[in-house]
């Protein structure tokens, strides 16, 4: 199926606001628009049932307008949703190990840190830590998604990632920008697999929580 079909439903569904959600959330924020089409941040066809969810960008936001679309028999809006922002990342940090240490620890790729004395690009101060991080999964989607793409990713090397936790306090964190509409922020679900799995790689894991955005207006 084309991508160009899916995205006409959903263009369709923000211009025509058919759904109450979608017109009380266009009252009090505007997508982001290039060449006058809504900016999209990922289309997500994973889904095991034929569903398929677009995610387009709210402007001056990290949450997402998503738009819920069944492709069984045809083409038709789900429901809306405003997902929430979720960065799910192993990090681990060290007083006395450098980054170029900590990260051979491990065979699997860094994806981001600092060293102990490099400058905060957005501060005037400097790390007083080293920290590597692994996030396999940056783009918008749901938080039970990134989590299990954050295991698969991590279960590769268990053995580093146990020493990471050993030598260098590694966790799981997870940082969550919710819309913050009638203050209901809805939250998280771990299921008892996913415990295991955290379990099974002496993993803790951390939530940091902002809620964001307009009020509704009804």
């Amino acid at each position: 199926m084309k991508d160009s079909l899916i995205i006409e439903k959903a263009i369709e569904e923000i211009e025509n606001k058919s759904w109450g959600v979608t017109e009380e959330f266009l009252k009090i924020h505007q997508l982001e628009y290039v060449d006058n089409k809504p900016v999209i941040s990922r289309i997500d066809k994973n889904k095991p049932d034929g569903t398929v969810i677009i995610y387009f960008v709210v402007a001056n936001e990290q949450f997402y307008f998503a738009v819920y679309l069944d492709t069984k028999p045809e083409i038709s809006v789900r429901s809306i949703y405003i997902e929430p922002y979720h960065s799910v990342y192993f990090g681990a940090t060290s007083d006395n190990v450098n980054f170029k240490e900590l990260s051979n620890i491990t065979t699997l790729n860094v994806t981001g840190g600092w060293n102990k004395g490099d400058k905060v690009k957005w501060a005037k101060k400097y790390y007083k830590n080293t920290c590597i991080r692994f996030e396999p999964n940056p783009k918008a989607d749901e938080f039970e998604d990134k989590i299990e793409k954050l295991l698969d990713y991590l279960e590769q090397d268990k053995e580093g990632i146990n020493q990471l936790v050993d030598i260098a306090d590694g966790y799981v964190q997870v940082f969550s920008s919710f819309h913050n509409g009638n203050t209901m922020l809805g939250g998280y679900h771990l299921d008892l697999k996913t415990i295991k799995r955290l379990a099974n790689l002496n993993l803790e894991i951390d939530f940091d929580i902002c809620a964001d955005g307009n009020f509704y207006k009804d």
